[in-house]
């Protein structure tokens, strides 16, 4: 799995990501470089949402124009908690970017999350390669959720994407449920949980190929 940590500034936490082959994620609220890392786009909903703001349009647009070209995916922007108006805002913005030739050719992720299994299959429709899901919402649902949303994906030949993993535990739950990716901000605050975080993930590519090399 390819493993996104939340962009720092801090050089230690750079370094030690870097090291480990780590990607960063960057916000479209936050500072937007991207220290030199392979990167992914996020659409800063959440970061609105726990300030208990609207959704800030200009913050996106600024982000899109400097960095979307290069991003590996670009989450759309979404309602943290918003169920089916959600989904269609996402579709909105889908419409929208990938009109521009500046972006073609970049993947976009839409952002599921509690009470939109009901949907899935008007989801399923904008699936492709250049079209995949990021699994938010909460815990709970996430955990209960995720392989349900990879093997749509993946039907779709579609990338399948978890938001907040930030314990082995989870790493380990991503692996199970046949993700492609995930993103946390542990390892990007405190390098010390770094080692931990890493471990797992190189223990699940290490069985992975061991199984590959029997079958």
């Amino acid at each position: 799995m390819i493993a996104y940590a939340s962009r720092t500034g801090t050089k230690r936490n750079l370094a030690a990501l870097r090291d480990a082959g780590w990607r960063l994620m960057v916000s479209a609220r936050g500072v937007l470089r991207t220290e030199g890392f392979p990167y992914a786009l996020d659409n800063g909903a959440w970061t609105a949402f726990n300030r208990g703001e609207p959704f800030d349009v200009p913050a996106f647009e600024k982000a899109v124009k400097l960095l979307g070209q290069g991003a590996d995916f670009i989450i759309l922007p979404d309602i943290v908690m918003g169920g089916v108006p959600s989904f269609e805002m996402s579709i909105a913005w889908l419409r929208k970017l990938r009109r521009r030739v500046a972006l073609r050719g970049t993947r976009f992720l839409i952002a599921v999350q509690d009470g939109m299994e009901t949907i899935a299959r008007r989801i399923t429709r904008w699936l492709g390669p250049k079209v995949g899901i990021f699994v938010g919402g909460s815990t709970e649902w996430k955990l209960a959720t995720m392989a349900k949303w990879a093997r749509i994906a993946h039907r779709r030949s579609a990338v399948c994407h978890v938001g907040r993993v930030n314990t082995a535990r989870r790493i380990r739950f991503c692996e199970a449920a046949g993700v492609d990716s995930f993103d946390g901000s542990s390892a990007s605050r405190f390098a010390v949980t770094l080692r931990p975080l890493e471990l797992a993930r190189r223990q699940i590519d290490l069985e992975g190929y061991l199984t590959r090399l029997a079958a």
